[in-house]
């Protein structure tokens, strides 16, 4: 899977990890460093693979809700390691531990390990998939973390979230220039809507005039193509099917000066 050539310092580097959920997050941060990368972001809930269970089992819900995880757990823990190591920020996903069901969460880790922003899925899908037990997020926040290519402020999204518009409005007019969406589905290949996902997000962008990552899961457990938006909605990065890294190098002067220009899009 090809990786960019080295960008000015003024481009933020975003690692997409399509790898499945067995890869060490540790790993996957080192590679991510190895290539520039300030940011690395896991697909969704990467610390179970989204296992799924079935339904006529009367005991798999509670086992789902048992699996959850606190913030003390060794995942999380492995997470945050990875990111003070490697002096990289992670976007971690995971099924978080609560009652009376469990959150479909993601964490922003900056370099130091510190969690500096936490999303919880908002809109959660009810058709037959384990996610019908977890509880709904309430919040869309925004935190500015610092890189190489200076402070950048970025908001997190969780699959289905991104096919409503009112939550990149939401992150946009909180002053999110880049937004992380870690994510579980069929991107091009999708039966029913095929590549609709792939449009919609360069629609998304260009409106809310945001950049906008979304790191999936590789074949045959999605479809791959994780990619990244620009804020004029062009394509600057997509990956294929295969496992492995691709590096999305936002140009952070294109974005600030796009939403200058074009502050009439976003502002509520």
């Amino acid at each position: 899977m090809p990786i960019n050539n080295y960008e000015p310092e003024t481009h933020l580097r975003v690692a997409l990890a399509q790898y499945s959920h067995d890869r060490d997050p540790g790993e996957i941060a080192a590679e991510a460093k190895a290539a520039c990368a300030q940011i690395v972001v896991f697909p969704e809930m990467f610390s179970n693979g989204y296992s799924t269970f079935d339904k006529g089992d009367p005991g798999a819900a509670e086992r789902w809700r048992d699996a959850a995880l606190t913030p003390d757990s060794d995942f999380l823990k492995r997470c945050r390691d990875a990111a003070f190591t490697h002096q990289i920020s992670v976007v971690t996903t995971f099924l978080e531990a609560a009652r009376p069901k469990p959150y479909n969460s993601a964490l922003l880790i900056d370099s130091e390990g510190r969690t500096v922003l936490h999303h919880r899925k908002v809109h959660i899908c009810d058709f037959g998939n384990p996610e019908s037990e977890c509880a709904p997020g309430k919040q869309l926040d925004v935190a500015e973390i610092n890189t190489s290519a200076g402070p950048v402020k970025l908001g997190l999204l969780i699959c289905m979230d991104r096919e409503y518009p009112e939550t990149a409005r939401s992150l946009s007019a909180a002053g999110a220039e880049i937004v992380l969406i870690p994510n579980c589905c069929h991107l091009v290949t999708d039966p029913v809507v095929g590549d609709v996902r792939i449009g919609q997000l360069r629609g998304r962008a260009f409106e809310m005039v945001i950049g906008m990552a979304v790191a999936n899961y590789p074949a045959p457990r999605c479809d791959g193509h994780s990619f990244a938006v620009d804020a004029t909605g062009a394509i600057i990065a997509m990956a294929d099917e295969s496992p492995g890294l691709i590096i999305a190098a936002f140009d952070l002067t294109l974005i600030r000066r796009t939403r200058t220009e074009e502050h009439f899009r976003w502002r509520l």
